[in-house]
Protein backbone atom coordinates (compact mmCIF):
# COMPACT_ATOMS: atom_id res chain seq x y z
CA UNK A 1 0.00 0.00 0.00
CA UNK A 2 1.64 3.07 -1.12
CA UNK A 3 -2.20 5.92 -0.95
CA UNK A 4 -1.38 7.64 2.18
CA UNK A 5 -4.97 8.47 2.68
CA UNK A 6 -5.76 4.38 2.70
CA UNK A 7 -3.43 3.67 4.67
CA UNK A 8 -3.83 6.36 7.72
CA UNK A 9 -7.74 5.16 7.29
CA UNK A 10 -6.54 1.08 7.90
CA UNK A 11 -4.32 2.30 10.73
CA UNK A 12 -7.09 3.93 12.18
CA UNK A 13 -9.35 1.22 12.08
CA UNK A 14 -6.37 -1.00 13.59
CA UNK A 15 -6.21 1.61 16.58
CA UNK A 16 -10.44 1.59 16.65
CA UNK A 17 -10.04 -1.81 16.93
CA UNK A 18 -7.78 -1.93 19.99
CA UNK A 19 -9.29 0.65 21.43
CA UNK A 20 -12.30 -0.81 21.92
CA UNK A 21 -11.32 -4.12 22.85
CA UNK A 22 -9.84 -2.35 25.82
CA UNK A 23 -13.41 -0.53 26.81
CA UNK A 24 -15.23 -4.02 26.46
CA UNK A 25 -12.54 -5.39 29.12
CA UNK A 26 -12.60 -2.63 31.39
CA UNK A 27 -16.67 -2.82 31.49
CA UNK A 28 -16.38 -6.88 31.91
CA UNK A 29 -13.80 -6.71 34.47
CA UNK A 30 -15.04 -8.19 38.11
CA UNK A 31 -15.94 -5.55 40.23
CA UNK A 32 -13.01 -6.89 42.61
CA UNK A 33 -9.84 -8.16 40.95
CA UNK A 34 -6.91 -9.52 42.08
CA UNK A 35 -3.75 -9.21 39.70
CA UNK A 36 -0.29 -9.57 40.20
CA UNK A 37 3.11 -9.14 37.59
CA UNK A 38 2.58 -12.45 36.71
CA UNK A 39 -1.00 -12.55 35.52
CA UNK A 40 -1.99 -8.60 35.18
CA UNK A 41 -5.78 -7.34 36.67
CA UNK A 42 -7.53 -5.69 33.61
CA UNK A 43 -7.00 -1.77 35.26
CA UNK A 44 -3.33 -1.76 34.92
CA UNK A 45 -2.91 -3.48 31.83
CA UNK A 46 -4.91 -1.04 29.88
CA UNK A 47 -3.15 1.91 31.81
CA UNK A 48 0.24 0.31 30.79
CA UNK A 49 -1.07 0.00 27.25
CA UNK A 50 -2.05 3.93 27.10
CA UNK A 51 0.83 5.00 28.78
CA UNK A 52 2.15 2.57 25.44
CA UNK A 53 0.59 4.36 23.13
CA UNK A 54 1.12 8.07 24.73
CA UNK A 55 4.66 7.60 23.64
CA UNK A 56 4.07 7.17 20.06
CA UNK A 57 1.94 10.41 20.40
CA UNK A 58 4.99 12.32 21.94
CA UNK A 59 7.02 10.81 19.18
CA UNK A 60 4.41 12.03 16.37
CA UNK A 61 4.09 15.63 18.26
CA UNK A 62 7.86 15.54 18.04
CA UNK A 63 8.15 15.30 14.31
CA UNK A 64 5.31 18.02 13.54
CA UNK A 65 7.31 20.50 15.80
CA UNK A 66 10.76 19.38 14.03
CA UNK A 67 11.99 17.86 17.47
CA UNK A 68 13.82 14.41 18.36
CA UNK A 69 11.99 12.94 20.92
CA UNK A 70 13.12 11.43 24.49
CA UNK A 71 14.00 7.91 24.95
CA UNK A 72 12.03 5.54 26.73
CA UNK A 73 13.12 2.75 28.48
CA UNK A 74 11.97 -0.86 28.38
CA UNK A 75 9.50 -1.57 30.74
CA UNK A 76 10.22 -4.63 32.77
CA UNK A 77 6.41 -6.44 33.03
CA UNK A 78 7.55 -8.91 35.68
CA UNK A 79 8.50 -5.63 37.96
CA UNK A 80 6.54 -5.59 41.25
CA UNK A 81 7.18 -1.43 41.49
CA UNK A 82 6.28 -1.05 37.56
CA UNK A 83 2.76 -3.17 38.61
CA UNK A 84 1.87 -1.72 41.88
CA UNK A 85 2.30 1.57 39.70
CA UNK A 86 -0.37 1.06 37.44
CA UNK A 87 -2.86 -0.94 39.87
CA UNK A 88 -3.43 1.91 41.88
CA UNK A 89 -5.29 3.71 39.33
CA UNK A 90 -8.88 4.57 39.25
CA UNK A 91 -10.68 2.26 36.61
CA UNK A 92 -12.65 4.92 35.55
CA UNK A 93 -9.82 7.29 35.14
CA UNK A 94 -7.97 4.61 32.79
CA UNK A 95 -10.97 3.96 30.73
CA UNK A 96 -10.91 7.73 29.91
CA UNK A 97 -7.52 7.93 29.36
CA UNK A 98 -7.47 5.07 26.88
CA UNK A 99 -10.01 6.35 24.62
CA UNK A 100 -8.47 10.42 25.19
CA UNK A 101 -5.20 8.61 23.61
CA UNK A 102 -6.11 6.64 21.42
CA UNK A 103 -8.01 9.96 19.82
CA UNK A 104 -5.05 11.90 20.21
CA UNK A 105 -2.83 8.76 18.95
CA UNK A 106 -5.19 8.85 15.82
CA UNK A 107 -5.29 12.39 15.55
CA UNK A 108 -1.36 12.93 15.16
CA UNK A 109 -1.36 9.96 12.90
CA UNK A 110 -4.02 12.09 10.53
CA UNK A 111 -1.59 15.60 10.18
CA UNK A 112 1.91 13.74 9.93
CA UNK A 113 3.02 13.31 6.37
CA UNK A 114 3.41 10.43 3.74
CA UNK A 115 7.04 11.29 3.65
CA UNK A 116 7.79 10.95 7.64
CA UNK A 117 5.49 7.65 7.41
CA UNK A 118 7.43 5.65 4.76
CA UNK A 119 10.88 6.67 4.96
CA UNK A 120 12.77 6.23 7.94
CA UNK A 121 16.11 8.44 6.94
CA UNK A 122 13.76 11.54 8.15
CA UNK A 123 13.72 10.30 11.79
CA UNK A 124 16.80 9.10 12.49
CA UNK A 125 15.97 7.85 15.53
CA UNK A 126 13.54 5.87 14.13
CA UNK A 127 16.95 3.43 13.66
CA UNK A 128 15.44 2.69 9.75
CA UNK A 129 12.06 1.24 10.99
CA UNK A 130 9.08 3.00 9.15
CA UNK A 131 7.41 5.04 11.08
CA UNK A 132 3.68 3.57 10.15
CA UNK A 133 4.31 0.23 11.55
CA UNK A 134 5.33 1.55 14.97
CA UNK A 135 2.07 3.36 15.23
CA UNK A 136 0.65 0.18 14.36
CA UNK A 137 3.21 -1.61 16.89
CA UNK A 138 1.51 0.61 20.44
CA UNK A 139 -1.68 1.06 18.88
CA UNK A 140 -2.65 -2.17 18.03
CA UNK A 141 -0.17 -5.42 18.36
CA UNK A 142 0.83 -4.76 21.66
CA UNK A 143 -2.38 -3.77 23.36
CA UNK A 144 -4.05 -7.08 21.29
CA UNK A 145 -1.29 -8.83 22.69
CA UNK A 146 -1.82 -7.94 26.56
CA UNK A 147 -5.44 -8.52 26.05
CA UNK A 148 -4.86 -11.95 24.86
CA UNK A 149 -2.40 -12.54 27.59
CA UNK A 150 -5.31 -11.29 29.81
CA UNK A 151 -7.69 -13.68 28.55
CA UNK A 152 -5.39 -16.42 28.33
CA UNK A 153 -4.12 -15.91 32.40
CA UNK A 154 -7.57 -15.53 33.35
CA UNK A 155 -8.75 -19.12 31.78
CA UNK A 156 -10.55 -18.22 28.81
CA UNK A 157 -8.60 -19.13 26.31
CA UNK A 158 -11.68 -19.06 24.04
CA UNK A 159 -12.22 -15.51 24.34
CA UNK A 160 -8.52 -15.31 23.51
CA UNK A 161 -8.43 -16.81 20.38
CA UNK A 162 -11.54 -15.23 19.61
CA UNK A 163 -10.25 -11.80 20.18
CA UNK A 164 -7.48 -12.28 17.94
CA UNK A 165 -9.00 -14.27 14.48
CA UNK A 166 -11.49 -11.04 14.95
CA UNK A 167 -8.50 -9.04 14.47
CA UNK A 168 -7.02 -11.16 11.82
CA UNK A 169 -10.33 -10.56 9.49
CA UNK A 170 -10.54 -6.77 10.89
CA UNK A 171 -7.01 -5.88 9.47
CA UNK A 172 -8.26 -8.14 6.04
CA UNK A 173 -11.36 -5.96 5.78
CA UNK A 174 -9.38 -2.88 6.52
CA UNK A 175 -6.72 -3.87 3.80
CA UNK A 176 -3.68 -3.21 5.92
CA UNK A 177 -0.66 -3.65 4.58
CA UNK A 178 1.25 -7.09 5.02
CA UNK A 179 3.30 -6.41 7.93
CA UNK A 180 0.56 -5.21 9.66
CA UNK A 181 -1.56 -8.23 8.91
CA UNK A 182 1.48 -10.72 9.79
CA UNK A 183 1.45 -8.69 13.25
CA UNK A 184 -1.80 -9.79 13.75
CA UNK A 185 -1.67 -13.76 12.67
CA UNK A 186 0.80 -13.38 15.17
CA UNK A 187 -0.72 -12.58 18.03
CA UNK A 188 -3.62 -15.27 16.73
CA UNK A 189 -0.46 -17.99 16.53
CA UNK A 190 0.54 -17.24 20.46
CA UNK A 191 -3.46 -17.04 21.30
CA UNK A 192 -4.05 -21.03 20.08
CA UNK A 193 -0.70 -22.62 20.94
CA UNK A 194 -1.41 -21.18 24.64
CA UNK A 195 -5.60 -22.40 24.20
CA UNK A 196 -3.67 -25.73 22.93
CA UNK A 197 -4.64 -25.54 19.36
CA UNK A 198 -1.34 -26.22 17.92
CA UNK A 199 -1.79 -27.29 13.97
CA UNK A 200 -4.06 -24.02 13.58
CA UNK A 201 -1.42 -22.45 15.58
CA UNK A 202 1.20 -23.30 13.60
CA UNK A 203 -0.95 -22.08 10.26
CA UNK A 204 -0.87 -18.88 11.94
CA UNK A 205 2.50 -18.52 12.66
CA UNK A 206 3.22 -19.26 8.76
CA UNK A 207 0.97 -16.84 7.60
CA UNK A 208 2.42 -14.25 9.98
CA UNK A 209 6.53 -15.02 8.60
CA UNK A 210 4.67 -15.11 5.09
CA UNK A 211 3.27 -11.24 5.27
CA UNK A 212 6.05 -10.12 7.45
CA UNK A 213 9.13 -11.93 7.58
CA UNK A 214 10.92 -10.18 10.09
CA UNK A 215 9.06 -11.98 12.52
CA UNK A 216 10.72 -14.91 11.92
CA UNK A 217 12.95 -14.88 14.88
CA UNK A 218 10.17 -14.16 17.42
CA UNK A 219 8.79 -17.43 16.03
CA UNK A 220 11.94 -19.17 17.26
CA UNK A 221 11.79 -17.72 20.44
CA UNK A 222 8.57 -16.42 21.55
CA UNK A 223 7.83 -18.30 24.82
CA UNK A 224 3.88 -17.92 23.80
CA UNK A 225 4.87 -20.06 21.13
CA UNK A 226 7.04 -22.66 23.14
CA UNK A 227 3.83 -25.70 22.64
CA UNK A 228 4.59 -25.94 19.08
CA UNK A 229 8.36 -26.03 19.50
CA UNK A 230 7.84 -28.40 21.74
CA UNK A 231 5.88 -30.44 20.05
CA UNK A 232 8.23 -30.25 17.15
CA UNK A 233 5.66 -28.39 14.36
CA UNK A 234 8.36 -25.34 14.77
CA UNK A 235 11.87 -25.36 15.01
CA UNK A 236 14.42 -22.62 16.55
CA UNK A 237 14.58 -21.36 13.56
CA UNK A 238 10.99 -20.29 12.81
CA UNK A 239 8.33 -22.06 10.95
CA UNK A 240 8.98 -25.51 9.20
Amino acid sequence: MTNVGELKTSITGLLGFAAAEEQVLLTGRPDSEDGSPEHWAAVPLIAHNTDFKSQQVHRLTAISNGQTPEDFAEVDHSSDQTYRRYSVLEPGLVAADSMRVTSELIDGLRVVSGEDLFDPSRNPWLKGRQLWLQIVVRGFWHPTGHLADYYLGHDQPDRAVAMATHAVAWARYLGVPDAARGMASYNLACAQAQAGSLQAAADAAREAVALNPELRGKIGTDPDLAPLRDSGILDPAGVI
